[in-house]
């Protein structure tokens, strides 16, 4: 491998976004996996014995022959590290993080942890590039060059793409959000098959919420010189979130009002030429398409759709009027102007994918 390129780790590799990060970093043309974390049972162990690898590739033969170490910025091949990816459990990923970037050493998490800390960006590169420019606030608070950026929650991931674009056209003043997300969003071993299997749940505990509190921030501003540097969008959210037996591919349908009126077909012209600073810059991961609008009646669909920009574009089908063509009382039948449903990998864009698009537009930037 080129010693040019730039020595990452991974903390929490053998879980289920930890193993996602092995198989997207594998011949990445910028990053290079240095450093492997686990909790404590694994430390010292090779990681082809230690983990229990669900991906459909097999392991990276460089990767099966390493030693995990401790999920700590002195350990190991850690301190080696110019960044760190996070694929950590919330409930241990706190103290971890804060230790590596007040090592000097940036951290890049899929936690939920500091997604909401005022100097900390809730980061979807298609969406709001321009909010990565906050860590340089982290790094004159904490002296080094340490910082740590977030990934929103994955449904929110997928929903804030076609938004942005349809609310710098038309501004959006509703969203009403209904998720059907895929198990394998809760992590492994994930929901038990006798809860999922012929069935529908209709709650996923804290979902909602994220996605509403999330949307908000991803689609507000930025702020250098303010008290408070991110500046929330001014957008009624309602979220309903509920978990479906598919295996990967969240599904998320969507009901707006808009303040500038528009026709389905200016909407989805308007999906269809939307653009981001991650394609601007080429960053290596982004794909050439943020968005792909169908136009067949029954997609997108996640067995179909999910790979779509190898997992990284989000598609939109069912672009439709908020108003039933073939209503005919004399009330109307809905207050909302458009329609939609779209379709996100919620392992790729969703979680290790977008962070790692998340480390290259930090490099582009100047950040590493």
């Amino acid at each position: 491998m080129s010693s040019k390129k730039i020595f990452v780790g991974i903390l929490g590799a053998t879980g289920a976004v930890g193993q996602r990060f092995i198989q997207l970093l594998q011949g990445h043309p910028w990053f290079e996996i240095h450093a492997l974390g686990a909790s404590e049972r694994n430390i010292g162990k090779d990681y082809l014995h230690a983990v229990h690898w669900l991906q459909t590739e097999p392991i990276p033969q460089v990767v099966a022959e390493m030693v995990l170490s401790e999920c700590s910025p002195t350990s190991g091949s850690f301190s080696e590290c110019k960044l760190v990816f996070s694929a950590l459990d919330a409930y241990v990923a706190g103290p971890i993080e804060e230790a590596f970037s007040k090592h000097a050493i940036p951290v890049f998490s899929n936690a939920k942890n500091f997604r909401h800390s005022p100097l900390v960006p809730l980061l979807v590169p298609q969406v709001n590039p321009d909010h990565i420019q906050t860590v340089s606030l982290q790094m004159k608070e904490r002296g080094n060059n340490g910082f740590i950026v977030t990934n929103p929650n994955c449904s929110t991931t997928g929903l804030v793409v076609p938004l942005k674009a349809i609310d710098n056209k038309y501004g959006i003043e509703e969203a009403v959000v209904f998720t059907m997300q895929a198990v394998s969003g809760a992590g492994y071993p994930g929901v038990s098959s006798m809860d999922i299997l012929d069935n529908v749940i209709p709650f996923i505990d804290g979902e909602e919420h994220k996605v509403e509190k999330e949307t908000r921030k991803i689609l507000g501003s930025v702020n250098m010189d303010g008290k408070e540097v991110f500046v929330n969008k001014k957008i009624k959210i309602s979220a309903h979130t509920n978990r479906v037996p598919v295996l990967d591919g969240h599904t998320i349908c969507v009901s707006l009002r808009l303040a500038n009126k528009a026709t389905p077909e200016a909407v989805k012209q308007t999906l269809r030429e939307y653009t981001s600073e991650a394609q601007i810059l080429g960053l290596p991961s982004a794909p050439v398409h943020p968005i792909k609008v169908l136009e067949a009646p029954n997609r997108p669909q996640p067995r179909l759709d999910r790979n779509e920009g190898n997992g990284f574009t989000v598609t939109v089908g069912r672009v439709r009027s908020g108003q039933d063509s073939e209503c005919t009382d004399d009330i109307e039948a809905s207050s909302f102007d458009i329609r939609l449903t779209l379709l996100v990998h919620n392992t790729i864009l969703g979680a290790a994918g977008g962070s790692i698009i998340h480390a290259e537009l930090a490099k582009a930037k100047g950040f590493i």
